[in-house]
């Protein structure tokens, strides 16, 4: 671990599990809460991926496992949290950033049907429940922080593409949720969402120049954001300093009013 590093330490003695952490931004938010000083458990469903995440978090000085699951199957959640907790003794802060990629490959042009089904399945389902899990688990130890990843534009349908409506639907629900589940674990457990923007994640690299000038321009900042954004508003809400927050909303878009 760099000891320069603005963030060095704020986590230290922390266990943390990130959902979908073996790419794009659940990797960068792996990363940065081990460069925080907390030990990170890696989730995927590709053991070689996964391991490649640990090694980089072992390299930064902090411990780490790795738990495959695939959290569309309640029985596969349930399996993740007992392993989670196994790993280490405890679960400080469980971020749920698992998501189904509806937006490339044969994804792309399957039924609407088909599409908000994996959604429901991984998006929704799998957040909740674990969230719903976990909370148990960190009401019992004493404590503990559920962060979830949402979607800017899930409240104001601010995209209205089939997949626009999808994503809404599915985020809307998890936003949702989180704040009836503040209120419900508080105050022993705090959740919080953070809802990213547009994200140049590996869809985010490939849209047509058209639309990411669109976006840029049309963003305060004047650009996409970077997994590393959200990875450092994850780290916000995972830290002492905000420590009276919970059933909160961490919109991370550039300025884009909502």
């Amino acid at each position: 671990m760099n000891e320069n590093e603005p963030s060095a330490g704020r986590l230290l003695g922390r266990i943390a599990i990130v959902t979908g952490s073996t790419s794009g931004i659940g990797r960068s938010i792996a990363l940065a809460l081990a460069l925080a000083g907390a030990d990170v458990i890696v989730h995927g469903r590709r053991a070689d991926a996964a391991e490649q995440v640990a090694m980089q978090i072992r390299e930064l000085g902090r411990r780490s496992a790795v738990v495959l699951a695939d959290v569309a199957q309640p029985a596969e959640v349930a399996r993740l949290v007992n392993e989670a907790w196994q790993a280490f003794g405890q679960v400080d802060l469980w971020i749920n950033n698992a998501g189904a990629d509806i937006l490339t490959g044969g994804a792309l042009h399957w039924p609407f049907a088909d599409r908000l089904q994996v959604l429901l399945d991984v998006d929704v389902r799998g957040a909740l429940l674990c969230s719903h899990l976990a909370g148990r688990r960190m009401t019992d130890q004493g404590g503990g922080q559920v962060i979830n990843v949402g979607w800017d534009q899930a409240l104001t349908g601010g995209v209205g593409t089939e997949s626009g409506q999808l994503f809404a639907a599915s985020k809307a629900a998890v936003i949702g949720f989180s704040k009836a589940l503040a209120r419900g674990l508080a105050p022993e457990v705090r959740v919080n969402v953070v809802a990213p923007g547009w994200i140049e994640t590996e869809w985010g690299e490939t849209v047509n120049r058209e639309l990411y000038e669109r976006v840029r321009k049309q963003t305060p900042l004047g650009r996409w954001g970077r997994p590393e954004d959200i990875a450092a508003a994850v780290l916000f809400l995972a830290s002492d300093e905000a420590a009276f927050l919970t059933g909160q909303v961490l919109n991370v878009n550039g300025g884009v009013v909502m």
